[in-house]
């Protein structure tokens, strides 16, 4: 029977394993009629296609997200448009044709990478520590005075958030803002709530978001200050983005800076509550602490797919994808391939991780990586001696409702000591 497989409605299930296998052994190139995608899974043919820049375009990182959020045009969603340019004073021409960091192919990636990476190199990285030391710290204290906590909500979100917010310089007061923003992009980007989108309050957020930054690059394109966003802007420097394009990376970083790393530290903590070994592991060897993020992100990752567009007629295992044709690079499924990693559906702290593709690969390989890895390192390590007395509240806590980005709404735990001790 012919695999059945839409990649932006398939995956919302607690362990994929099992539709990621039978697509590797059954259709490595599969295409999908309803997603209108072709979708390949093999390690080595995804590693492939994100090497081949230029027969694997990036061009669709944009059109496929615009096409998940296409609306019919009737008074309610051409109302909730005109209220979102008017609001941002975008023009409607420039969104559509604008390009963003990681639906760019070279030489213009190349230019804009060279400008924004000023902002992540090892040592403006390395300068974070003691700031995400602090954050961790400020909200493990918080969470050891209860006997009920949300992974997600009382650490995962607020450190990403935070300093993300301070990178760019903007107020800790609007970290709520920020969050709620980006939770709109994601609604947006996936297309999960196109029904009732005038409704949802998503588009409105984003006009706030769009309103505000423009607002911030003008001050800091004046008078400069210690910060990436005036790292971007600053006449004074070697390149710079102009506003609209500062704008764009901001709502990247919303993505790749929050989002990502929210979910790489939900995720690890998810798969280690089924695995006190591992945990015992890494408390007794602190070293293995990056390796277990490494591990998190092999084992369940946070960016599931990227999505190219292939410039030419192209053969893999077998199968022709067309020219113009959309291509799901399935990393999730590439970082489960018995084929580079033996026994790949172990979660295993002391694997080999080496290689594998949650973070991306070449040109695109994701830039806050570093950042990323610090943050969920720091994070894991101050959480780890609470995982053995808190267990789960719900056995499956809800997916995000997103194909773009995977993790979980929240993660509550609650203590696992007898009622009897005072101190539970």
């Amino acid at each position: 029977m012919p695999i059945r497989f839409n990649p932006f409605t398939d995956l919302s299930r607690d362990d994929p394993a099992a539709l990621y296998r039978e697509l590797r052994d059954e259709a490595p190139v599969h295409w999908s009629p309803e997603g209108q995608v072709y979708c390949i899974s093999r390690y080595d043919d995804v590693l492939a296609a994100l090497k081949d820049v230029r027969t694997f375009s990036s061009s669709a990182m944009q059109t496929v997200l615009l096409r998940g959020i296409e609306v019919p045009i009737t008074p309610r969603y051409a109302l909730m448009l005109f209220r979102f340019l008017l609001k941002t004073r975008m023009n409607p021409l420039r969104i559509q044709k604008a390009g963003n960091l990681i639906s760019l192919d070279p030489p213009r990636h190349d230019t804009m990478r060279k400008i924004v990476g000023r902002g992540f190199t090892p040592r403006s990285i390395a300068a974070w520590e003691e700031r995400t030391r602090t954050i961790v710290a400020d909200a493990i204290s918080a969470i050891e005075a209860k006997t009920r906590f949300d992974v997600v909500q009382d650490l995962a979100i607020p450190l990403p958030t935070t300093i993300i917010a301070e990178m760019l310089g903007i107020e800790p007061s609007l970290r709520n803002d920020f969050k709620r923003w980006s939770d709109a992009i994601i609604t947006v980007a996936s297309g999960s709530v196109v029904a009732d989108l005038p409704d949802s309050g998503a588009v409105e957020s984003l006009g706030e978001l769009y309103a505000y930054l423009r607002e911030r690059v003008r001050e800091r394109r004046r008078s400069p200050e210690d910060d990436l966003i005036s790292l971007l802007v600053d006449p004074k420097q070697d390149g710079v983005l102009d506003e609209f394009e500062v704008v764009q990376f901001v709502v990247l970083l919303l993505v790749a800076g929050n989002e990502t790393t929210t979910n790489l530290i939900g995720n690890a903590v998810h798969a280690l509550l089924d695995r006190p070994d591992q945990v015992e592991i890494v408390r007794g060897e602190p070293a293995y602490i990056q390796a277990l993020v490494e591990e998190a992100v092999r084992f369940d990752s946070p960016l599931p797919m990227v999505f190219r567009t292939a410039t030419r007629d192209v053969a893999i295992a077998g199968t022709t994808i067309p020219r113009g044709a959309e291509v799901a690079c399935l990393l999730a499924s590439a970082n489960r391939d018995e084929r580079r990693f033996e026994d790949p559906d172990r979660f295993d702290v002391m694997r080999e991780t080496t290689g594998h593709l949650g973070f991306g690969f070449g040109a695109h390989f994701c830039l806050g990586a570093s950042l990323a890895r610090l943050e969920a390192s720091v994070a894991l390590e101050a959480i780890l001696p609470l995982l053995s007395s808190f267990e789960r509240s719900t056995s499956e806590p809800e997916l995000i409702p997103s194909f773009f980005v995977r993790g979980r709404v929240s993660l509550e735990l609650i203590s696992s000591k007898s009622e009897a001790d005072p101190r539970a």
